[in-house]
């Protein structure tokens, strides 16, 4: 934190300097996520500009804007000059980037790789803190019919039951279908279990000629792709 010596509002700063002006006579693009972050704090505390606090918030998340958007208002209220309007606009603002993607995925309903099934379950995935197993029921040429949320378990993981998984496909006339699981911590590495139970799902819809395409594993901005890794 500066000291009583060293702050100096944003208001006093150089004009170039300041991320309202900034963003204005720049663009939104050269900013960075604390000068953004900023913008929506509009002012600091006593002793800290706008941009302080913004970075303060920041670096108790390692930098990462995952971690401000698992954060509820009162999770950032904690901070010295954040009250309830700074934190409310923070959450909103935050909820309409994840609502815009959700929209763009929407746009969008051909799935013709791993990354296309990641654009769709991120929104519905991004900031779960437990484990939610999901399928995605296509047609033949490949198009969503629509996603099912199979389970939902804690921390640690969750139990997907390949009979109720087949008969929502059945029931939905899909041609075929993608799964996919998050894991909260970040680590997408495939556990035993999800080997042994992708395994287990092709064999069962090669029989049912219901052909199970993928099996995606999803950890904050990246994911794993069975199909990818020859594992299918």
């Amino acid at each position: 934190m500066n000291s009583s010596t060293d702050y100096q509002p944003i208001r006093q700063w150089a004009e170039d300097d300041r991320p309202r002006e900034k963003l204005m006579n720049k663009g939104r693009q050269v900013l960075s996520n604390a000068e953004l972050l900023a913008i929506l704090l509009g002012s600091g505390s006593h002793n800290d500009s706008a941009l302080d606090l913004a970075k303060r918030v920041l670096a108790s998340v390692s930098g990462n804007l995952i971690g401000i958007s698992r954060m509820s208002v009162h999770d950032l209220m904690k901070f010295k000059g954040i009250g309830e309007a700074k934190a409310v606009a923070i959450v909103a603002a935050l909820e309409l980037g994840r609502r815009r993607r959700a929209e763009e995925v929407l746009e969008k309903r051909k799935i013709s790789s791993s990354r296309d099934v990641f654009e769709y379950f991120q929104p519905l995935m991004a900031d779960n803190g437990y484990e939610a197993f999901y399928v995605l029921l296509l047609n033949r040429a490949n198009r969503v019919i629509r996603d099912v949320q199979i389970s939902e378990g804690g921390m640690t993981g969750t139990v997907a039951d390949p009979r109720k998984i087949f008969k929502v496909a059945i029931d939905h006339q899909a041609a075929s279908l993608i799964m996919c699981h998050n894991h909260p911590s970040g680590n997408i590495e495939p556990s035993q279990a999800d080997r042994d139970l992708t395994r287990k799902m092709k064999k069962a819809g090669e029989l049912l000629d219901l052909p199970v395409l993928d099996h995606l594993i999803m950890g904050d901005e990246k994911y794993y792709s069975f199909a990818d890794e020859s594992q299918m």
